[in-house]
């Protein structure tokens, strides 16, 4: 039996389009020349895989979540081949005023082994979201299909895109190295007006004004800080068992 929400999901999915589009924006965010940029990709890596990507774009989830959204579309349109289950539905909820925007992709039975769940969050949180942030929603949505195409045709492993997208902790420490460079320049001005109003040499003035902060300093330093349609065939048969992974910005 299906839950409540999985049956509101199935009355508030678009109706596969007519005649049959990978890209389908029903909010008017991307240009028409960005749609059939990212149509064109799309139909060219159906036609030499027969793994389709359906990306569809949207104003609301109905009252669902994006996940059983995405999951209706997938099992609705039939995305992907029969028996080979290798669909992938992207959705996105651009954010409006104060209301989060929202982003799910959704992985066929087929790929599950080749884009993991958390391989499909990665995708959202490092390609998609910061795009999305600065309002860049093509850009985001094409860097995100074209590392679902490269793990696809096994260009690269999940694995190794997990690795080459994992923060570094240099990069977790640039805001300390920020506020500690700062720090230095608000010492090196008040020693060199030290050193001129005093008429004391200005390295001897950078030790004293050292030394005098050095109590003060130590309890409230690094402690207290904190961080159209391209020649798309149609649609396969394909089904979703519920592989994949979202956020919100």
């Amino acid at each position: 039996m299906l839950s409540a929400t999985t049956k509101l999901a199935a009355q508030t999915i678009p109706e596969r389009p007519n005649p049959p589009r990978l890209v389908n924006d029903y909010t008017g965010t991307l240009q028409n020349n960005e749609i059939q940029s990212l149509e064109s990709k799309l139909v060219k890596f159906n036609d030499s895989t027969s793994t389709q990507v359906v990306v569809a774009i949207v104003s609301s989830f109905g009252g669902t979540d994006k996940s059983d959204f995405a999951y209706q579309i997938g099992e609705k349109w039939a995305v992907g081949q029969k028996g080979k289950n290798n669909g992938i539905v992207i959705v996105v909820k651009p954010k409006v005023g104060q209301e989060r925007g929202e982003a799910y992709i959704a992985v066929g039975y087929g790929l599950e082994g080749v884009i993991p769940d958390a391989t499909a969050k990665r995708i959202v949180e490092a390609e998609m979201i910061p795009n999305f942030k600065n309002g860049n929603y093509f850009a985001g949505l094409d860097a995100a299909v074209d590392k679902i195409i490269g793990l696809s045709r096994h260009e690269f492993s999940a694995t190794a895109y997990m690795k080459k997208t994992e923060k570094s902790p240099l990069i977790m420490l640039i805001p300390f190295i920020i506020i500690g460079i700062i720090m230095l320049l608000i010492r090196v001005s008040r020693a060199r007006s030290y050193s001129v109003g005093k008429n004391v040499p200005f390295w001897t003035s950078m030790f004293l004004l050292s030394n005098m902060g050095s109590g003060s300093s130590s309890g409230s330093g690094w402690g207290n800080f904190s961080s159209g349609s391209g020649g798309f065939g149609g649609f396969g048969g394909g089904s979703f068992g519920g592989g994949g992974a979202g956020g919100s910005w």
